[in-house]
């Protein structure tokens, strides 16, 4: 309703994972650098670990789409809820194998295969594991056994497991040590402060074609950070809200009463 009103090329505060809208605070630069090394060090095990909202997944898009295609293979796993043999067939589907083996036994030898063919063409292969808190313990065991795929000289796989607060409690677990004792390279994702919420907003603004309307007022930008504790799924939801309020106003101005307004819808949702 407001886009064509305030002239914005696209919405500004979708929720989907966009890599062009990703604002590289501190903390997401800091992640992204981790898992840069990590892959490129050839570490095996790497955890990224952030609450609910804070980006992990748009950040995942972002350090995908800066891997050389022509020399790393990627798997992404949205869907950790699986079996052992289902997650073994996931991987190598999004590997693009089309032929895959039956047999959780078989299929763990046709991964071997697999990975050492792409190896020996100079290929990397990197597999990303998303939601990661929620695989079973046989999952996670499972994943372990695939890191113990490996040449004489380098791990046939880098693995990179993300997941909520959660996860840390899933790796605490006793049953787990011998894979924790592997996660060589490891980050929490922290919420925004109040300044890189400021600029997150003017960023997300700026990106869809926002020539100085809306102006968010400090009163508004201070509730804003109250309502979301810095934490930017809830910030985009509150903006949204916010400059609807505003355009019902026939405003430029999202002041105090629309984010108070956007914050207690919120928080009627959420009840």
């Amino acid at each position: 309703m407001y886009q064509s009103y305030y002239g914005f090329t696209e919405m500004p505060f979708h929720i989907t994972p966009d890599p062009k809208f990703l604002y590289l605070s501190n903390t997401h630069q800091e992640a992204l650098q981790h898992l840069k090394y990590g892959v490129h060090e050839k570490k095996g095990f790497i955890v990224l670990i952030g609450e609910v909202g804070c980006g992990k997944t748009t950040l995942c898009r972002k350090f995908l789409s800066e891997l050389d295609p022509a020399h790393y293979d990627t798997a992404l796993v949205l869907n950790p809820r699986v079996t052992e043999t289902q997650m073994l067939k996931a991987i190598l589907t999004e590997l693009g194998e089309p032929n895959l083996a039956r047999s959780k036994n078989d299929l763990v030898a046709q991964m071997n295969q697999v990975l050492l063919d792409r190896i020996a063409k100079g290929r990397e292969i990197v597999l990303i594991i998303d939601e990661a808190q929620n695989l079973s313990f046989e999952v996670f065991e499972q994943v372990r056994l695939l890191s113990n795929l490996e040449t004489d000289k380098q791990k046939l796989l880098q693995i990179v497991l993300m997941g909520q607060t959660e996860l840390k409690d899933r790796l605490a677990a006793e049953e787990l040590r011998q894979l924790r004792q592997r996660i060589l390279v490891h980050y929490e994702l922290r919420p925004f402060t109040r300044d890189e919420m400021d600029r997150y907003i003017s960023h997300r603004l700026t990106v869809s074609g926002s020539m100085g309307r809306p102006h968010f007022t400090s009163w508004a930008l201070r509730r804003l950070y109250k309502s979301s504790r810095g934490i930017p799924r809830i910030i985009n939801n509150l903006c949204d809200k916010s400059l609807l309020s505003a355009f019902i106003r026939e405003s430029d101005e999202v002041n105090y009463w629309d984010a108070r307004r956007a914050a207690r819808d919120l928080e009627r949702l959420t009840d």
